[in-house]
């Protein structure tokens, strides 16, 4: 039995597939340490080749931005992505599960998006402890 295109053997959709990531995408990633998913980079480095530091000139298609309660100012580190997002760009904050060390209380991101010019569309599952909530510029506020 095979997988159709994108999808994981079992017919679960791979992380990839959850994240949105295509091949040839650029995917700038933010905040890595040791204790990230190495299963979701791996599964994005897959699709998409390489990621790219926060150094980068390049217009990005993804942000990957890992980010615990301590790692500094959120709403500055939001800022930040929008610089190298391309126009229909998307931004996935990635946080603690409760219980975790360095749980993100989501009131916070709630609060933070919409003050840092990102609009939150979604939340996934991004592994054992992670949560990742799709941020996206909001339409009438895209870079032509």
């Amino acid at each position: 039995m095979s997988a159709t295109a994108g999808q994981a053997a079992d017919g679960v959709k791979s992380l990839a597939d959850r994240f949105g990531i295509e091949p040839g995408m650029v995917v700038m990633e933010m905040g890595y340490d040791d204790d990230v998913d190495q299963d979701l980079r791996d599964a994005l480095t897959d699709r998409a080749g390489e990621l790219v530091d926060e150094d980068t000139d390049e217009v990005v298609d993804a942000v990957l931005l890992w980010y615990r309660d301590g790692d500094g100012d959120l709403f500055e580190m939001l800022v930040e992505t929008l610089g190298p997002l391309a126009g229909n760009g998307v931004v996935w904050l990635l946080t603690p599960k409760a219980g975790r060390d360095g749980h993100v209380e989501p009131s916070e991101v709630t609060e933070l998006a919409p003050t840092a010019g990102l609009q939150q569309t979604s939340t996934v599952n991004a592994g054992k402890d992670w949560t990742a909530a799709r941020l996206v510029v909001p339409r009438g506020s895209r870079k032509k």
